[in-house]
């Protein structure tokens, strides 16, 4: 009787400025049943660090996040 807590990367998208949203489920099991489940969203902002983030993401932030897209969002925040 195993209670696990599961997150699984449902969507990533790219949007205005670079940003990057990314919706994770959440899965709570109980001996591989499905208890509860619920999502999160969060946004990544250009030049974020998303070391601790799943591979796509990462893959996906090392593709679009070019130094002109960071200074871009740099320069539309004040920074």
């Amino acid at each position: 009787m195993a209670i696990v807590k599961e997150i699984i990367l449902d969507k990533a998208e790219v949007v205005a400025l670079g940003h990057i949203q990314v919706r994770e489920k959440i899965v709570i099991k109980e001996d591989d049943i499905v208890l509860a489940s619920n999502y999160h969203r969060k946004v990544l902002h250009p030049g974020q660090d998303v070391s601790g983030e799943a591979e796509m993401v990462r893959n996906i932030a090392a593709a679009i996040w070019t130094p002109e897209v960071i200074a871009e969002y740099l320069a539309s925040v004040g920074e």
